[in-house]
């Protein structure tokens, strides 16, 4: 939007006041000039303007479009490597317009020659001006003859470079699209042409052009890989080099669209018609899409050859490496593309290994191997005119690392964290460095969003030759849209992450301050106690750190615990163990799991983890025992008493890939981690092909977002009849389950009209008939890359599964609701299908409550497992249910425990649950595990004021032959509905 004080200016709402124009803006009354022009320019990337604004104003793209950057790059590749061509060219180019105007001139003054009064054959000047024109004319146009064939001589010879500048214009637009993944990820033009004449200029020379385009490709792509790697999170950095592989295959026609579309989004298919030849390990979500894939010409007949020889593809299933196998019968053949979509049907979670091989394949291994990171070569790019930017991620801290080198290169630093009123101060001692040459550290800048315009102004203003050479500004900031673009282009950005890895990160622990000092470290007046403890610190700070690799099986939200964390805790360690006799375990615990780490940790369930897994670190045991046990499998033990060398060795001999058992958890979670990064890749990648916000236009396109909302538009059912559900279903003391009912209702009801009416305006956008708005394109763009639309979400239940699943899990709620408005309650409820289960659970109690007259406050809910999946009659008191999901375990319907999961079964379905309401008092426990219920699998949401999160239902009591700690270790949590 833009200021309203623009508005006259805008409409042009001129007035005369005292014989002048005049115009108001804002309070004032100001003079206006028919000549006065007004520009506006935005540094948005692809801005949508309401129409409002648009038919006010006329609004030119200035966006650089493919066709011109190749022919700017071919100006450039032409200039450096024949620069006597390129000189010759842009001589003809200022003949030709010189001899155009001359031309013009002549033709002028014939007209003027021949419009003049009186018998022009009389007139003996005129007869001479026009002989001088026409002999003049003559000889230009010999000349633009000449220019015009030595122009087009030229040409032929600029043409052998254009293989060159149209690979790297593909190259430029391929990194343009980052910034759509994080706001972070922005780089110029001027950088980008920069970086490829020092490839033009150091890149292998050859007389063949060819050979020398391949050399210049080949130097150019690896050096724009190295430049862009050091200023990615780590988790983009091989989704870089998959973008960038299939951008190069796509220009040279290597990968088909339909093939690359299902690689990312895995299709729609609303209901399978065909049934599932190996349902018992086969998933549904894998068979539709083995059908859909079907329906592409390189896999036909393959949803016939899984179910006419489903062995070797479940060989493929239970291998350990089946990116490595080669695929059944007559799909052995597929490579590339092909054999990705074919791996993502059977082993998702092996799907970034055979990206990173066919990475590998395609552009070398050197392209899955991100360059280390170099302070020192960040430091030579920058300028005192160009800032240094840290991307931060959870757990970076780069404020040693800037330290270290103003100690090795001399200079003074001053660092500050922004905030809440820090933005004069800062921009004082920005001035001041300025001025003195020294470093400003800028600390957190995604914090202060409303100083971020100030930073650019001060930014811009930075010149060399003006400002001390030897002056820099660094900021730190997390990935913000509110950072100043400029400031990141002409910036250098990089990235500094915490060591990967359970080894790493607990020598990194060790490597670091105050750990490695060594006065610190034998400072201690209890050293055996200390060297054990200082260890299992370390040791909880890496467990805790690398369990975010596992989502939420590691923590509902992760919590960006860092090395500041590490530094007060050791020293509160080695300050306690000093004060004390003997070691004060609850001051420990305390200090390090409420305060120093706890203090993060908003989530009452992560705390229940945090502590868990330090009660495993810090007891007594670790100081008593000799080679104590911090893992099941005993693979991790606490060190032999020694000093700080011996230790440091001792952790070298760690296993570099530890198995999750020394997490707690099971070993499916590896697959679960596995699955989770896949699926991340792939919506990442949606979103840079324009999934994002915003579709692409084309037949096939709209052809397919008509096809996907006609197929929708006929699954729906009609609106409920509210007032029919009111009469039949009244408002009654004694069954509170009436009112839940009809409030269900009426959010279906909203959600339907919602659904139906976008489905129908996107059906006339595409066709032309109504204004396609932003709202609009983003549903068809949802459509095609089979994702739940925004506008669908502002009105749903919460939900993360794709399109398909989501409608086809939303008809069957409405067929719940169908059935118990058309008949009556039913016997067994789906706890699944409510918008608000809360209410539902809630209505139980009272119903109880109101029977017996008891307090609803005192009352909860006991739990009862019932060993039958189906009642023909409910209860007489309380609630049965079903639909809910384990994660991380399963439910022994012999034994009436939870147990283990079976392998690679990562959910499994719970058993039919009796919720029944009773006093408190009345409670008896019996050996349990809290079992915490959610709504999604990603477990978090808004925290409420109750301390919970808005996706959390409740606790359910589990009967359990294990401790509660080895369930919390697993991650262990029970679901109303999967994410498929």
């Amino acid at each position: 939007e833009l200021d309203p004080s623009l508005e006259p200016l805008l409409l042009k709402q001129v007035f005369k006041q005292g014989g002048v124009d005049c115009i108001r803006l804002g309070d004032s009354t100001v003079e206006y000039a028919e000549t006065f022009r007004f520009y506006i320019t935005t540094k948005l990337r692809n801005p949508h303007y309401l129409p409002e604004i648009s038919v006010k104003v006329t609004l030119l793209n200035f966006m650089i479009t493919p066709e011109g950057l190749e022919d700017q790059l071919l100006g450039i590749v032409v200039s450096q490597e024949r620069p006597d061509l390129e000189e010759q060219k842009n001589k003809l180019v200022l003949e030709s317009a010189e001899n155009k105007r001359q031309l013009k001139e002549i033709e002028d003054q014939i007209l003027k020659v021949l419009s003049s009064d009186g018998n022009i054959l009389e007139d003996a000047s005129a007869i001479d001006i026009l002989k001088q024109s026409k002999s003049k004319g003559d000889a230009i146009n010999v000349q633009q003859l000449e220019a015009d064939a030595t122009e087009k001589e030229i040409d032929v010879i600029r043409m052998g470079y254009k293989p060159g500048a149209y690979a790297t214009q593909v190259l430029f637009f391929c990194v343009t699209d980052l910034a759509n993944i994080e706001p972070v990820y922005q780089y110029s033009l001027q950088w980008f042409s920069s970086l490829f004449i020092m490839s033009i200029e150091k890149s292998e020379k050859s007389p063949d052009v060819p050979t020398r385009l391949d050399n210049l490709n080949e130097h150019f792509t690896f050096s724009l890989y190295n430049n862009i790697c050091r200023s990615l999170l780590e988790k983009d950095k091989l989704l870089f080099s998959f973008l960038l592989t299939v951008r190069i295959m796509k220009s040279k026609g290597l990968v088909n669209e339909e093939e690359w579309l299902f690689l990312l989004t895995g299709g729609v298919m609303l209901n399978n018609p065909h049934e599932n030849p190996a349902s018992d390990w086969l998933s549904p979500k894998s068979w539709n899409e083995i059908c859909i894939l079907s329906g592409l010409h390189a896999f036909e007949g393959l949803r016939e050859d899984v179910a006419a020889n489903p062995g070797p593809w479940k060989k493929i299933y239970d291998s350990t490496e089946p990116h490595k196998l080669p695929m059944p019968s007559k799909f052995s053949k597929c490579d590339g593309i092909e054999r990705l979509c074919l791996l993502r049907t059977i082993r998702s979670d092996k799907v970034i290994l055979a990206v990173q091989d066919f990475v590998c394949s395609i552009m070398t291994d050197k392209y899955v191997k991100p360059p280390s990171f170099d302070l020192t070569a960040c430091l030579n790019d920058s300028t005192c005119a160009s800032p240094l930017v840290f991307i931060l991620s959870d757990g970076a801290d780069p404020m040693a690392s800037i330290q270290k080198a103003a100690e090795v290169n001399n200079k003074e630093f001053d660092a500050m964290s922004l905030g809440q009123g820090q933005g004069p101060i800062a921009e004082a001692k920005i001035k001041k460095a300025c001025v003195e040459g020294t470093w400003q550290v800028l600390q957190n800048c995604h914090l202060a969003p409303s100083w971020m315009n100030d930073l650019e102004r001060l930014t811009e203003g930075f010149t060399i030759g003006v400002t001390h050479d030897d002056f820099r500004l660094w900021c730190t900031t997390y990935p913000s849209p509110v950072f100043p673009v400029s400031v990141l282009q002409n910036g250098v950005k990089m990235t500094i992450e915490p060591p990967k890895g359970l080894r790493a990160n607990i020598m990194g622990s060790f490597k670091g301050d105050p750990i490695s000092d060594q006065d610190f470290y034998q400072s201690c007046t209890k050293p055996k106690e200390f060297g054990r403890l200082i260890y299992t610190l370390c040791f909880f700070h890496a467990l805790i750190q690398e369990r975010r690799l596992y989502g939420p099986l590691g923590w509902n939200i992760p919590y960006g615990f860092n090395d500041s964390d590490l530094r007060i805790t050791a020293r509160q360690l080695s300050m306690f163990l000093d004060e004390n006799d003997e070691v004060p375990w609850k001051a420990l615990k305390y200090t390090c799991g409420e305060c120093n780490y706890g203090g993060r940790v908003t989530d009452n369930w992560d705390r229940r983890t945090l502590l868990t897994i330090l009660d495993k670190c810090y007891n007594e045991g670790v100081t008593t025992q000799e080679s104590y046990s911090l893992s099941s499998s005993g693979q991790f033990v606490v060190p032999p008493d020694g000093d700080w060398e011996s230790t440091v060795d001792f952790i070298d001999g760690l296993p570099l890939l530890p198995q999750p058992e020394v997490f707690g958890m099971h070993e499916n979670a590896d697959i679960t981690k596995n699955q989770n990064d896949t699926n991340r890749l792939f919506a990442t990648l949606v979103l840079t092909e324009g999934g994002g916000s915003g579709g692409g236009g084309g037949g096939s396109t709209d052809d397919k977002i008509d096809a996907v909302a006609t197929d929708i538009l006929s699954k729906l059912p009609d609106n409920y009849d509210m007032e029919a559900a009111m009469i039949k279903y009244k408002v009654k003391w004694e069954e509170s389950m009436n009112t839940v009912l009809c409030q269900e209702l009426i959010k279906f009801n909203r959600l339907l009209t919602v659904i139906r009416n976008s489905l129908n305006q996107i059906k006339k956008a595409v066709k032309g008939l109504i204004v396609m708005s932003i709202e609009l394109d983003a549903v068809g763009s949802s459509l095609v890359f089979a994702t739940q639309p925004a506008m669908w979400k502002a009105k749903s239940y919460p939900s993360l599964k794709p399109l398909a699943g989501y409608v086809t899990d939303m008809l069957e709620r409405c067929k719940f609701f169908g059935n118990w408005l058309d008949d009556k309650p039913p016997p067994v409820f789906w706890l699944s299908s409510f918008f608000f289960t809360q209410a539902f659970l809630t209505g139980s109690k009272q119903n109880f409550a109101r029977k017996f007259t008891i307090p609803i406050d005192a009352l909860i809910f006991d739990y009862e497992m019932m060993p039958k999946n189906s009642y023909r009659n409910g209860p007489r008191d309380g609630v049965y249910t079903y639909g809910l999901f384990f994660e991380g375990a399963r439910w022994d319907k012999k034994a009436e425990v939870i147990i283990e999961s079976q392998p690679k079964v990562l959910y499994s379905e719970g058993p039919v649950m009796w919720f029944k309401p009773i006093k408190a008092v009345d409670l008896t426990l019996y050996p349990h595990y809290e079992c915490p219920l959610y709504k999604t699998g990603d477990r978090r949401g808004v925290l409420a004021t109750t301390g919970h999160s808005s996706n959390f239902v409740c606790t359910i009591r589990m009967p359990s032959d294990k401790p509660s700690s080895h369930w919390i270790g697993r991650g262990v949590a029970l679901l109303t509905q999967l994410n498929e």
